[in-house]
Formats: structure tokens, sequence, C-alpha cells
């Protein structure tokens, strides 16, 4: 069956990023002039994907409101004749997908987040696409997952390796064997061990590829770490009954889940936006030059 359908949990209280996010969706900061969730739309888009649902939480209208036309908006800058801009303004309404929205009462974990999906999904395989983590390849990591599946009809999450003493921040597979280059059987799937005990620095990213049995697991599973319904945990469950493999991704990837990746993130960015980079380099050239200046050792007296 083909896969069409893709689910962005964006219900998070984006708590990282206070006071920004007291009123502003997490997913709506910009890097440089575009909002995060831009990105994981246009990666869906360019991966054959169709359909979207996004699970939002309170306070994250702005989501909705981006992806939505902008009438008064769109005239004013007709009036204008400002043309490049009005251009702008309409990609992010005519996406190319088709968008829905459901809202989490209370933050409840991923699990519960990817559950609340059950209707929308059916008995489709389906795509999981965390905000957090923005993607840079050939080819979009999300059609990557897509085109495992279309030879191997099991679910199939996205991995790559992170330094050891990081491994407690992620979900983290044991690795049973490598299949093929890039591809591994999973003997279990751990979510944020400990560094002593994480059974390889395999640590699953933002993408997921999942069959519809997960629902049946999704709705019974109980709380794990944070007393929350865990989506690695259901996974775990699921490799008993099903196969699922672990695809290991060789391109760039950017964390905007926390102050310094955001700010790393809008630099790289940065430095390919045609509006900035050209001031953008030199400018940072002029910083590392006097970044070192700063901190150059005195010479020692004699």
């Amino acid at each position: 069956m083909k896969v069409r359908k893709a689910v962005i949990p964006a219900a998070g209280l984006g708590t990282r990023f206070l006071p920004a996010t007291k009123a502003l969706a997490k997913e709506m900061l910009p890097i440089v002039d575009k909002p995060t969730i831009q990105f994981i739309v246009e990666e869906a888009k360019a991966s054959g994907i169709e359909d979207i649902l996004i699970v939002e939480g309170k306070q994250k209208r702005s989501i909705e409101d981006h992806f939505d036309s902008a009438p008064e908006l769109e005239q004013n800058l007709e009036a204008k004749n400002k043309d490049k801009l009005l251009k702008l303004v309409h990609e992010t309404t005519d996406i190319g997908v088709n968008l829905f929205f459901a809202r989490q009462p209370h933050p409840n974990g991923l699990g519960d987040a990817v559950r609340l999906a059950k209707s929308f999904i059916a008995d489709e395989p389906f795509v999981v696409m965390l905000g957090d983590d923005l993607m840079q390849d050939r080819v979009p990591l999300t059609k990557q997952l897509i085109d495992e599946y279309d030879r191997t009809h099991a679910s199939i999450l996205a991995v790559k390796r992170v330094p050891h003493q990081e491994v407690s921040a992620y979900g983290v597979i044991d690795p049973e064997s490598e299949v093929e280059p890039g591809l591994f059987n999973v003997k279990k799937f751990v979510e944020k061990p400990a560094v002593k005990d994480a059974p390889s620095d395999l640590a699953i990213i933002g993408r997921y590829l999942l069959t519809p049995e997960i629902f049946t697991i999704l709705d019974q599973q109980k709380p794990g770490k944070g007393n929350e319904v865990q989506l690695t945990d259901a996974i775990d469950t699921l490799n008993q009954t099903q196969r699922v493999f672990a695809h290991e991704f060789k391109g760039e990837r950017f964390d905007v889940g926390n102050k310094f990746g955001f700010v790393q993130t809008t630099i790289e960015y940065g430095l390919t936006h045609p509006e900035v980079k050209d001031q953008l380099r030199p400018y940072l050239l002029q910083l590392a030059d006097q970044l070192r200046a700063e901190t150059k050792p005195a010479p020692k007296t004699k």
C-alpha cells in the first residue's frame, strides 16, 4: 500500500524556549524567515505525502493561521506591487498537500499524540515527522524511509550515530544485525537509557514510518519515562510481533529543539539564504577574528 499520510506532533509546550513560546507555538519560531514547521511540511511534500495531520496543543492556532490565506495581507502586497513577498505568502497557502488539525487535550507524550491520529490513518502505513529535527540530504529522509518500506513492507525508524555521552537524550536501538548497508534488524528499542546502559550510539531521530498495527498497541500502552506514553515503548512491543527496521541516516541533521541547535541551524541556513548570505559570511569571519583575539593568552613576562 502506498505511503501517503503523515502525522506531525506539535502539541509540546516548548518550555525550552520560554518566554518566546508563552504565546507563540514553538514550531512557528523562524529559521531566518521560515517557521520550522514549514520545513517539515515541505519535506513531506517532496517525499510524496498527500495528507498531513498536525496534532496541536493549546495556543497553537498560529500554525493553522500560517498555512491559511491572509486576504488583507495579500491585497496589501498586491496593491504595492510586492510580487516576491506575495509569492512567498501564496506558497504557504498553496503548499501542495492537504492539511488537517487535531487537538491533544493534555501533553501526555509522543505516543499519545500519535494515537490521536488513529481515525485519520485508518489501515494505512504512515510517517511520523517531528518538528525538532530538520534533515538535509540529496533525497529527503522521509522519502528514504518510504523507499525502504516499498521493499520491506515493514515499519522503519530513522537513526543516526550520536556522541556516546549524549545517548541519554534519545531513544536508542540495540541492533541485531545489519541486513544491508545502513539497514538494521533491531533486537530492542530503549527510551533514553543511562549512558552506561546504552546498547549502541544509534539514536532514533525524528522520522518514523509505521504500520497501522501500532495503534492497537498505543491504545493499551502504559506510561513510561516521564510518566508519558512513549512511542519508543510501543515500537519495541510492535517489534515482538512484526519486524521493525532501523535506517541509518547519513545526511545532515539539525536539532532545533534546544537553544544552541536552533542558533546553529539559523546560522547554517543563513549562509545559504540569498538575502543574507553575502552579509553573514564576512560578519562571521570578522566575529571569529574578534573572538580569537579575545581568547588569545597574554604573553608571559619574565
